[in-house]
């Protein structure tokens, strides 16, 4: 097999003498700073899998930025996924995961448009490498498609004074940086074009995409972003309440050591004893480099990249199992059961009444306010609100909060991607289209599409709904209005 391999690359090297994406007799090749890579075909799609932006962040690179890698001119077979970062759902999970995947269409010229996809999972879990991201369906309309995996809990945002000279712990957002210069240095190797990049992601991948927009470190290496199911008012914790975390973590360890020696088995350990008690804990914080400030402030004052940004959220985010979830998030409403009740008149158990609440004051109300911010910069502005339910699960419809990606990557038949009715498969082309349409020149309008009208001065949106996709004034204004903050935007 290595001797094929280096008959290959002796081939394209001597035929080509470029830096270009190549199909080999059946074989996609690209020659990148970090080597020869080998990718696989199926259908009219080729893909690299498990394709490493920065040394494996082990050993003594543990807690430290992401190290680029060294340049090489060996052949490597991107076949398969890398291992997802360190997690405790996964027990393939690994330190060295540093990995990214790329889809493109197999035989067409670019430079093409590159859609970038960051994945979700509260900053603890998910990987790009779930099948329900296959970047496929978006290759085939003549897009380059690159999933990105980057360190997670306490491996990606531990903040403590023994780590590094300033105890940064946003080790993740370092990750997705070093993941965007690996895109803009050898994308052109896929027939990918460097100038033409748009973000994509959803939960934790949108809040990591609006911190990108924030971060002057970033800003020059993506011109589009979709932000879907932002919570752009939730707070960051700050410096000194991310190494407060930090201690509490070496602390739940139990014994002094070298952090950098711990058995991956004792970090995952610890890690999951302080989520029992404080979710949601490793996430970004305010550093003072990477992060200096609030989503919601930083938008407020314009600090953000002036790009063409799509931004929405979907109809219900969440579900509430327990009745204590359910008195929670009633209680912090401020409201009555009674004034929601009114809000919500449509809502017949306690459990959906929190439910609809929730995701109107974490999901719809802050991504309005970010929309209306942006769009007062002067940067094109599309506002979403999606509210499709597959036809199999109406009668039983899960946590709304993902549904939309199954629509935009358009898998099925998969773990957590049923297979589609004949009306699913529309919807999801006609979202897919926007998205595809956006990431090729920032419009995500286009032929035989309901029109989508630009975010302004008004509440405007497209609302995707069970019963049609329309674009006009936001028929949800008055419940946002009174769960906006007093004299918030």
């Amino acid at each position: 097999m290595r001797s094929l391999l280096a008959l290959i690359a002796a081939f394209v090297l001597l035929c080509t003498g470029a830096a270009v994406a190549q199909a080999v007799g059946q074989y996609p090749f690209a020659l990148t700073r970090e080597g020869q890579m080998l990718g696989a075909v199926e259908g009219e799609v080729a893909s690299f899998k498990g394709l490493a932006y920065a040394a494996p962040p082990v050993g003594g690179l543990r807690w430290r930025p992401p190290q680029a890698l060294p340049e090489s001119s060996e052949m490597s077979t991107a076949y398969e996924y890398g291992a997802p970062c360190l997690q405790p759902s996964l027990p393939v999970a690994r330190e060295d995961c540093l990995t990214l995947n790329v889809f493109r269409p197999f035989g067409v010229d670019g430079p093409l448009p590159v859609m970038v996809f960051i994945p979700g999972g509260g900053f603890v879990a998910g990987t790009a490498n779930d099948p329900l991201f296959d970047g496929a369906r978006l290759a085939l309309a003549g897009l380059i498609v690159v999933t990105v995996n980057y360190r997670l809990g306490a491996l990606g945002w531990l903040s403590h004074p023994a780590l590094s000279d300033d105890g940064s712990g946003n080790f993740g957002l370092m990750d997705q940086i070093a993941a965007l210069r690996w895109v803009h240095d050898n994308i052109a190797a896929f027939g990918g074009d460097a100038n033409n990049v748009t973000l994509f992601g959803n939960g934790a991948g949108a809040t990591s995409i609006a911190l990108l927009m924030l971060c002057s470190q970033s800003r020059d290496l993506f011109q589009k972003a979709i932000l879907q199911s932002v919570p752009g008012r939730a707070r960051l914790l700050s410096s000194q309440e991310a190494e407060a975390m930090g201690q509490q973590f070496v602390a739940t360890l139990g014994q002094a050591a070298d952090l950098r020696a711990v058995a991956p088995a004792r970090l995952l350990a610890a890690e999951k004893r302080l989520l029992e008690r404080s979710p949601g804990r490793f996430a970004p914080a305010v550093d003072g480099n990477l992060v200096t400030e609030d989503i919601a402030a930083g938008f407020a004052v314009g600090h953000e990249s002036r790009i063409p940004l799509i931004i929405g959220s979907n109809d219900d985010e969440t579900r509430f199992d327990s009745e204590l979830e359910v008195k929670e998030a009633l209680s912090s409403s401020g409201e009555s059961i009674d004034e929601l009740r009114k809000l919500y008149p449509d809502a017949a158990r306690a459990a959906d009444l929190a439910a609809r609440f929730y995701t109107d004051k974490v999901f719809s109300e802050p991504v309005r306010m970010l929309a209306r911010l942006h769009a007062a910069t002067g940067a094109p502005t599309f506002r979403y609100r999606f509210a499709y339910v597959p036809e199999s699960s109406r009668a039983n419809p899960d946590e709304g909060h993902g549904r939309e990606l199954q629509f935009i990557f358009g898998a099925e038949g998969i773990p957590g991607a049923g297979i589609f009715s004949r009306r699913d498969r529309e919807v999801a082309n006609s979202l897919r289209a926007y998205w595809i349409n956006f990431a090729r020149g920032g419009d995500p309008n286009g032929a035989e599409l309901p029109h989508w009208d630009a975010t302004a001065d008004r509440d405007h949106l497209l609302l995707i709904g069970n019963d049609h996709i329309a674009s006009g004034d936001d028929p949800f204004a008055a419940h946002l209005d009174r769960l906006a903050p007093k004299g918030g935007k």
